[in-house]
């Protein structure tokens, strides 16, 4: 069972690293590539970083697919078995599959959030099944590597289930309406992981926005300055008109919130509507990205006394 929306898609640089083909296109598809990667260089010795270098690119030269690599343990095996379910389109064979994965090992996180989301027939019952798969993340880290890998989650990929169970637990959490511990969750995941590659600010932003705890967004829009997102330029104005009120400072937050993407104002103020299904993909700077962030924030402009008359007025005069 689906939980809260992210409104932001997370991001999967990884591969940049190394340099590899685009072996797979989608984010699981990087991952299985690299988890067979991680594979065959544990069966090797190389003796400098140049052997390591030269070995991937003779990787790319080729063009091929990785080599599949028998499973050594029994994690291994029913992490192979989610892979597969992850990217079967049969919901049905998809939820076999993750059963299968539990019957070979139980500290497979993933299986138990692919059933929260696909067999789940209510939130308590999601939240036990992320509960569990949260759980098993953690047995399958270890205590002292869990201890190890904090600040660097998500860049070490054994911790990449225990993430995914950890936002779907949040997410349930907040859908039932426990922000709080929604909360929790989301800013110790944010410690983990400070690079945030699954998008978990987004989450805060909202909840933030909801409590109207404009101290923790000040620091949180401060902390990931640098995102170029509709959601960060246009709650920062949404901010700024807060704290301010139509004032230069605000006023400057907005002329760059419109300059980035000006496709958001039609659809806060009512001049266009939004669809009822959203695209798969988020372009930014475009309308697909607009309708994104107005489908989740025009609530709170709303809830903003004053703030669409601000921004209704701006526009109007910047558009005459």
């Amino acid at each position: 069972m689906a939980g809260k929306k992210r409104s932001k898609k997370a991001e999967d640089d990884d591969l940049e690293a190394v340099n590899l083909p685009p072996i797979f296109a989608d984010p699981i598809g990087a991952e299985k590539a690299l988890f067979e990667l991680g594979k065959i260089l544990d069966q090797q010795d190389f003796s400098s970083e140049k052997e390591l270098n030269d070995f991937l690119q003779n990787l790319i030269v080729r063009g091929q697919p990785l080599p599949s690599l028998a499973p050594s343990t029994p994690l291994e095996e029913a992490q192979e078995v989610m892979y597969e379910a992850w990217t079967t389109l049969s919901p049905t064979r998809r939820i076999k599959l993750a059963k299968k994965a539990l019957s070979i090992s139980k500290d497979c996180a993933d299986a138990y959030v692919l059933l929260a989301e696909e067999s789940a027939k209510s939130f308590p019952e999601a939240i036990r099944l992320y509960e569990q798969g949260v759980a098993a993340g953690e047995r399958a880290i270890g205590l002292d590597e869990f201890q190890e890998y904090v600040g660097v989650f998500w860049g070490v990929l054994e911790t990449r289930p225990y993430m995914r169970a950890r936002e779907g637990l949040a997410s349930a959490l907040w859908a039932m309406g426990d922000t709080e511990a929604a909360i929790d969750h989301f800013q110790d995941m944010l410690r983990l992981n400070p690079d945030d590659n699954q998008g978990i600010r987004y989450y805060l932003l909202s909840l933030y926005l909801e409590a109207e705890n404009d101290a923790a967004l000040q620091e949180l829009l401060k902390r990931y300055k640098n995102d170029y997102s509709a959601q960060w330029f246009y709650t920062q104005a949404l901010v700024a008109f807060r704290k301010y009120g139509d004032g230069i400072r605000s006023s400057k937050k907005l002329r760059a919130a419109l300059d980035y993407n000006p496709f958001v104002p039609p659809y806060l103020l009512g001049r266009k509507r939004l669809p009822k299904e959203q695209g798969p993909y988020i372009s930014p700077g475009n309308e697909d990205e607009a309708i994104d962030y107005a489908s989740d924030g025009l609530r709170f402009w709303h809830e903003t006394p004053g703030a669409l008359d601000w921004l209704r007025t701006t526009v109007d005069k910047s558009n005459p």
